[in-house]
């Protein structure tokens, strides 16, 4: 089997996804950097394989895809006889419940945090100041939200049940960054949130996406 193709980078956040998930499930896959840089996704070749110009893509044979969230979940369905089961495709009751805590990634944990690691991460690379008023606002979401996580762990040690699935994976590459902000404080002031995140992090998969993801560059 030939291997895919992810095209994007290691620190972006969306191609981390994506390449935490090739490695839980052992798919073989090149990774083709994109040079962003030189506008080089807003260009008809990249184009071509995501018109909205935005990392990363996938080729698998004559199939191009786009979207971290959907590519990891076709990589997930179509291997799932290899690695762990992350959609739960053999319990109609699992897979309802990894469903619904992908959409809450998806919907409610994802626009806080992204616009927390902006603010404190990418911003500042590109000599831009931080602002304040927006971190602030969007702290108070997030912790609001893992107040819901908070408990929600307490009762079980992944959020869709007793097992590893997807919707951990999916909250990885932001909550990485976030952690080497002042914000961290959100992560770790919640021990059953500090626990999920001190094993979801820990994984072998994640350890090696994790290498690639450089402070400043996500």
């Amino acid at each position: 089997m030939a291997p895919v193709k992810l095209l994007g980078l290691p620190m972006s956040t969306c191609t981390a996804r994506v390449l935490a998930c090739l490695h839980e499930k052992g798919i073989d896959f090149e990774l083709v950097p994109v040079n962003l840089p030189a506008g080089e996704h807003k260009q008809p070749p990249f184009l071509s394989k995501n018109p909205f110009g935005q990392i990363p893509a996938l080729d698998d044979g004559d199939l191009t895809l786009f979207e971290s969230r959907a590519i990891t979940k076709y990589l997930a369905t179509k291997r799932n006889d290899v690695g762990p089961d992350l959609l739960r495709l053999g319990d109609a009751k699992e897979a309802a419940f990894v469903n619904v805590w992908l959409e809450v990634e998806a919907h409610q944990y994802s626009p806080p945090i992204s616009a927390l690691v902006y603010q404190r991460v990418v911003l500042p690379v590109f000599g831009g100041t931080p602002d304040e008023k927006v971190i602030e606002a969007n702290a108070e979401k997030l912790g609001k939200i893992l107040d819901v996580y908070e408990e929600r762990l307490s009762k079980s040690k992944y959020l869709a049940g007793d097992f590893y699935s997807l919707a951990d994976l999916h909250h990885l590459p932001y909550t990485y960054y976030l952690t080497k902000t002042p914000e961290a404080k959100l992560i770790y002031s919640r021990p059953h949130v500090k626990a999920w995140w001190e094993d979801i992090s820990s994984r072998p998969a994640f350890k090696k996406v994790a290498e690639g993801m450089v402070l400043g560059n996500a």
